[in-house]
């Protein structure tokens, strides 16, 4: 094996390019930002090796551990990198999906027989002496 063409030589490239990847392309970036990008890639391969350690049992500093994580966060603040909330709130229909697996739907219409809060529905489609429908679906 070539020298640096271990797993762990071949990670940090793997980080090191996301991170770079993450800031816009090597192209975009100043020799400041390069060089901070290979610290935090450095670091990052760090907290993995220790993370290896303990995911197998072994004892690690978490000292050392909680150092280099939160020395990680300030370099990625430094290069600008910000983290982004994703929402993952699922969907009425999804969570009763999930909550009731191989339920059966029902779906019940608004009409004549009764009034689900009245009101102008918005829609534009509903002709002058109709009353709006409203459509909803049960799980059962």
């Amino acid at each position: 094996m070539p020298p640096g063409d271990t797993k762990w030589a071949r990670r940090f490239r793997d980080v090191l390019a996301e991170i770079v990847s993450d800031l816009g392309g090597a192209d975009q970036l100043s020799e400041g930002q390069r060089q901070l990008a290979r610290r935090a890639a450095t670091i990052s391969l760090e907290c993995e090796r220790l993370e290896a350690r303990a995911v197998t049992g072994e004892a690690i500093d978490l000292d050392v551990y909680g150092q280099l994580t939160d020395r990680l966060g300030r370099t990625f603040g430094r290069l600008g990198l910000k983290r982004v909330a994703t929402d993952v709130t699922p969907t009425l229909a999804e969570y009763l999906a999930d909550r009731y697996p191989g339920g059966r739907s029902r779906e019940v219409s608004d009409g004549p027989e009764g009034d689900f809060g009245g009101g102008d529905s918005g829609d534009e489609e509903t002709r002058a002496g109709e009353s709006p429908s409203i459509t909803v679906a049960f799980l059962i």
